[in-house]
């Protein structure tokens, strides 16, 4: 089935003349890495079309990969768009979607809004940025997959992994991941880029392990109010990141991150686990995502306390039915 939806997409890409491809606000390694690759072997393979990337924010953090598109209304008109890594249309990067002919969904979360004329899923899948290496290799007699776009899907496939940690993993993935290394990927450079950090970053750190909380079931969480952002000047990308200084406490299968995001009156929050899904409680809480790594939204430090008791309710009742948790 899905070699049929992936011939249908390379058809429309063959058949229109402009095609605009946006991602998911607030835009992590795989957002960035997915459309920035599919942007540059769709550019190398028909350097006769119209080819943007378009979104509406970015990522600080990731500004080494490159810059981005600013198109008029005009050129959506008769346009394909595409839109990878984005679960729900509330989500997409790029509020004139609605403009352009066609719409296509390359995606691999948990279906929940089939927004797309034509939806590729697989939530399987470690990465989009998997789905998109799969796309080229497929159709590899007719795409050009050059270094440069090796490079940015590696690194979406990379960081949305956890460096090929998570349970989505597969021998698949290796594989992939395997051709895009025989494209001559730096990955000296590209790791550099992704993981080395400044003494400013480790101060961070050190506050937040003074700082994370944990409740009675072992659910870890920490609040990065506006003034703790100011304090150690953060994007509200890098205050979101903080999540992952959480993972590594025994007995703690979910981690929290909240921040503090003014511009939307709201707090975000960034969820994840070890063995036990949550994707369930961060829909309850205006959001969604994957069975282990999702994302919500609370509007009150009330209901971010009921999404911290609800969570330490969800892994209480894991602990109490499963065994062989850490």
């Amino acid at each position: 089935m899905n070699e049929q939806i992936k011939k249908q997409i390379l058809d429309k890409i063959e058949s229109y003349q402009t095609i605009i491809v946006s991602r998911h606000i607030r835009p992590d390694g795989d957002a960035i890495g997915s459309t920035k690759g599919f942007v540059k072997v769709l550019r190398d393979t028909y350097p006769d079309k119209k080819i943007y990337l378009v979104n509406e924010d970015y990522s600080d953090d990731l500004a080494f990969t490159g810059g981005e598109d600013t198109v008029s209304d005009e050129v959506y008109d008769g346009a394909l768009q595409i839109v990878i890594d984005t679960g729900t249309r509330a989500r997409i990067s790029n509020r004139k979607y609605t403009l352009a002919k066609e719409l296509i969904k390359i995606d691999h979360h948990i279906e929940a809004d089939p927004y797309g004329d034509i939806n590729w899923v697989e939530d399987w899948r470690s990465a989009a940025c998997e789905m998109i290496a799969d796309f080229c290799l497929t159709f590899k007699d007719k795409l050009k997959l050059t270094k440069e776009a090796a490079t940015y899907i590696y690194l979406g496939i990379v960081t949305d992994s956890s460096r090929f940690r998570h349970s989505e993993v597969c021998g698949e993935t290796l594989r992939i991941a395997g051709a895009l290394l025989d494209c001559g990927i730096d990955t000296e450079t590209l790791y550099a880029n992704l993981y080395m950090e400044d003494f400013e970053r480790l101060k961070l750190k050190s506050f937040v392990y003074d700082n994370i909380k944990i409740t009675e079931n072992g659910v870890a969480y920490i609040y990065m109010s506006k003034e703790i952002q100011e304090q150690f000047n953060l994007t509200l990308e890098s205050a979101s990141d903080v999540v992952t200084e959480l993972k590594r406490i025994r007995g703690s299968l979910i981690w929290i991150a909240f921040i503090d995001d003014l511009a939307k009156n709201s707090i975000r929050v960034r969820l994840r686990s070890r063995f036990l899904e949550i994707n369930d409680l961060a829909k309850n809480y205006h959001g969604g995502g994957h069975a282990q790594a999702a994302g919500a939204t609370v509007y009150s430090q009330e209901e971010m306390c009921s999404l911290i008791k609800d969570a330490d309710k969800l892994l209480g009742e894991y602990k109490a039915t499963h065994e062989g948790w850490l």
